[in-house]
């Protein structure tokens, strides 16, 4: 494998595979561009081709060909190294252990499965009219390629085996179990009486399924596929092959809980959709989206499994780093339920959308009157999550709320924020896989620094980079002051009489400094 990532490299320019994506400029030895993983006006996107990387001074994005294809296109390392190499012209070679073959050939039976479960629909009125009555339009269902399966315990298995697939190769795509109980009788059919929603890759590739069943007493209501060689349950966003390009645009992602809540979505026109595929959201989902925007708006359902569902990604999404929103659902209603009935009124929800702290805050002080319990319910539901910013700047402006909210002093929220303890990131995912899953490690902006004053001596002349370290500089400075002023804030709730004029004064500077951003 690695004799083909050094011939790929070889034979590829960074800057002319980034230029296939976004306009590039000379600028002296390097390029720049606007970067493609963020919104911005100015350029502070810079390829280097005696380096064969690139990074983003805005967004910290970084890396080299392979990187940059798998965060545009959003896959694996695999299937960028074939994108490239192909574009290369390069044949790739397999080592020992890895097989070509095999992987194809679940890929093609999955495809076909899709089809089955696509003429399946076709020939249900039953399935049709669900459908139908859900508020899912015919051009809906021909986009997410949505199916059924009859209630047959192996109508599925006989079709693929007519086609020329082995069972062997069947299970390992997820299509069919053999019986616990009974392990002299024939495998049968994962998927039975449902409507079928197949699950891509971000290249479009059917990869999976869900099902949900039809018959009112059945359970389970939605069943998906078993995790297989091409599909881990923790690791694909249902949806995000058609959405990324959308998020990349709007600059944040909508995230529902079920597959009907997305198709419904993007119907609306709200494109920027995306749903975990049978698991709660995970670091990993998080991650993969974090590469698209920073910015996410969990949109769940109003009942107490979407409460807490909010909680915990709220949880996970602030510890790594995103910028969460919560959109409030009316009282027993779902997104797909909101669009069928007014595409509108969905919108209206997230366009109404709050900062995620606020939200709880909001929560506490409706269902909470006594002012003592008021406190104690925001140091252990609030405090702990403004905790998980890392910008001071942010940690300042939601104690100041929780200040104006309430009527508490900011110097006792600061002594009580000082105490609290971060939230444990490990139970607010669904399980061991998930809890496996580390938090990216953020750049600093010592270390943002030091990157662009590396690039600056390839660039001595480019006023961008010597415009970004001015700033950058500016604004390590207020992080610098912000700091200083919680800790004087503190002591002025001690009773320090000095403690006020030391506020004034790094208030004052504080403001110097940021007008010098303007």
């Amino acid at each position: 494998m690695r004799g083909n990532v050094e011939e790929v490299k070889d034979r590829l320019d960074i800057a002319e595979v980034i230029g296939g994506y976004v306009k590039v400029d000379k600028a002296g030895a390097n390029f720049k561009a606007k970067c493609p993983f963020h919104n911005e006006k100015t350029p502070s996107f810079f390829i280097s081709p005696a380096r064969q990387s690139y990074y983003c001074f805005g967004c910290g994005a970084k890396g080299d060909i392979f990187t940059f294809v798998e965060e545009m296109e959003g896959v694996d390392f695999k299937e960028a190294l074939k994108t490239l190499a192909a574009k290369a012209g390069v044949e790739l070679k397999y080592e020992r252990g890895e097989s070509k073959g095999d992987t194809d050939k679940l890929y093609d039976a999955l495809e076909e499965a899709a089809a089955f479960f696509e003429s399946g629909l076709e020939a249900s009125a039953e399935a049709k009219k669900y459908l139908a009555s859900r508020g899912v339009s015919d051009e809906s269902v021909k986009e997410w390629r949505l199916g059924y399966v009859p209630e047959d315990w192996r109508l599925l298995r006989e079709h693929m085996l007519g086609k020329g697939y082995d069972d062997v190769t069947l299970t390992k795509a997820g299509l069919i179990k053999m019986s616990v109980d009974h392990k002299d009788k024939e495998p049968y059919d994962v998927f039975r009486g449902r409507v079928i929603f197949p699950i891509f890759d971000a290249s479009g590739r059917v990869i999976a399924f869900s099902g949900r069943a039809l018959a009112p007493d059945a359970t389970p209501k939605y069943l998906n596929s078993p995790d297989t060689p091409l599909f881990v349950k923790s690791d694909v966003l249902y949806g995000l092959d058609k959405a990324k390009q959308d998020i990349r645009k709007k600059d944040y992602t909508v995230l529902v809980e079920g597959q009907l809540d997305l198709v419904l979505s993007h119907q609306s026109g709200v494109k920027n959709t995306v749903a975990s595929s049978g698991t709660a959201f995970t670091a990993q989902h998080l991650e993969r989206l974090r590469r698209l925007s920073p910015r996410i708006l969990l949109a769940f359902d109003s009942d107490e499994a979407g409460s807490k569902a909010s909680e915990r990604s709220t949880v996970l999404a602030l510890s790594l780093g995103l910028e969460v929103k919560l959109a409030k659902m009316p009282e027993g209603s779902d997104p797909a339920d909101m669009v069928k009935t007014n595409p509108e009124s969905w919108k209206d929800v997230l366009r109404k959308a709050k900062p995620a702290i606020e939200v709880f805050l909001d929560e506490i002080l409706s269902e909470e009157k006594d002012a003592r319990k008021v406190g104690k319910a925001i140091e252990k539901k609030v405090l702990p999550l403004i905790l998980l910013l890392s910008s001071s700047i942010e940690r300042s402006h939601f104690v100041s709320l929780i200040g104006k909210r309430t009527g508490l002093k900011e110097e006792h929220i600061w002594e009580d924020l000082k105490r609290a303890k971060r939230p444990d990131t490990v139970t607010a995912t669904a399980g061991k896989e998930e809890a496996k899953a580390e938090s990216p490690k953020k750049r600093t902006r010592a270390e943002e620094l030091e990157e662009i004053r590396s690039w600056r001596k390839e660039n001595p002349g480019d006023m961008d980079l010597r415009r970004q370290e001015t700033e950058l500089v500016i604004l390590m400075r207020v992080d610098e002051l912000d700091s200083e002023i919680a800790e004087a804030r503190i002591a002025l709730g001690r009773g320090e009489s000095e403690a006020l004029e030391k506020v004034s004064a790094l208030s004052k500077e504080r403001d110097e400094e940021k007008r010098k951003l303007i």
